[in-house]
């Protein structure tokens, strides 16, 4: 019961939500926590279009109406296009590409880039998806889902459990926040471009390293927070909340040298 009413009381922050980069201050006492705001939220995801030849709103006996789109056309741009648009974005809090602009939150941010090479996500959704997860069932549908190996730049990032999505006090909100992989460092550490609460920043992830902010060593920052709990010292870092890569880009010969 006591559990119980703890787990209640936490007010998780989401990966959308996250302020600056904390760097030397991973663990300082002083950070201040900030509420997850419905501007920083994933957008529930629309409903893709019905299957061709099935009448409107009619479903097989006992299922919900099925909604299956057609296979998207294959990219029109290249992983330079998106990689261009997401660090030309970097330090804005309005996402704005070629002129239009876009929610400013992680799907809202990741949509805008895509749309410079011609990749709509919204094709894959189904019926309950947020944002997130509709981005996870096109990038399985129309490219690759991995967990292991180097990333490209230009791939997709998953992460689950960033903030308390169903306001219920327990982690199982599953796919949270999406972001795009910029840059592989030397160690191994991904540097992540996404949409945060105070605009468009560079996170980073060491998977080899997950659980650990900083290199005792040398002090460089291997995994940014992720999410906070209030009142709680230890940060939950990004390595921590990882769930996998997804690949829907040709290949190209993108630079895997991280940009400050």
């Amino acid at each position: 019961m006591r559990l119980g009413m703890m787990l209640a009381g936490l007010v998780l922050l989401g990966g959308c939500a996250t302020g600056s980069p904390p760097g030397g201050r991973l663990f300082a006492t002083t950070y201040q926590h900030r509420a997850l705001t419905p501007v920083a939220a994933p957008r529930p995801a629309p409903p893709s279009p019905e299957a061709p030849g099935s009448a409107p709103g009619k479903a097989a006996p006992g299922k919900a109406p099925s909604r299956l789109a057609a296979r998207p056309a294959p990219p029109s741009g290249t992983r330079e296009d998106v990689l261009a648009a997401a660090r030309g974005l970097v330090g804005q809090k309005q996402v704005r590409v070629a002129g239009r602009t876009w929610p400013s939150d992680c799907t809202g941010f990741v949509e805008a880039v895509y749309s410079e090479a011609g990749v709509s996500f919204r094709s894959a959704a189904q019926a309950g998806d947020n944002g997130v997860t509709a981005f996870y069932r096109y990038a399985r549908a129309q490219g690759r889902v991995y967990t292991k190996g180097k990333p490209r730049p230009g791939d997709l990032v998953f992460f689950r459990e960033t903030y308390d999505r169903n306001k219920d006090g327990r982690r199982n909100d599953g796919l949270t926040h999406v972001g795009l992989v910029d840059a592989v460092e030397a160690d191994g550490t991904v540097v992540v471009i996404h949409r945060v609460s105070r605009g468009v920043v560079r996170y980073r992830m060491n998977l080899a390293r997950p659980g650990l902010g900083k290199d005792p060593r040398t002090g460089v920052v291997l995994n940014d927070m992720l999410r906070v709990s209030k009142g709680h010292k230890m940060p939950v870092l990004t390595g921590q909340l990882f769930v996998a890569y997804g690949s829907v880009l040709p290949e190209s010969s993108a630079r895997t040298v991280a940009r400050r």
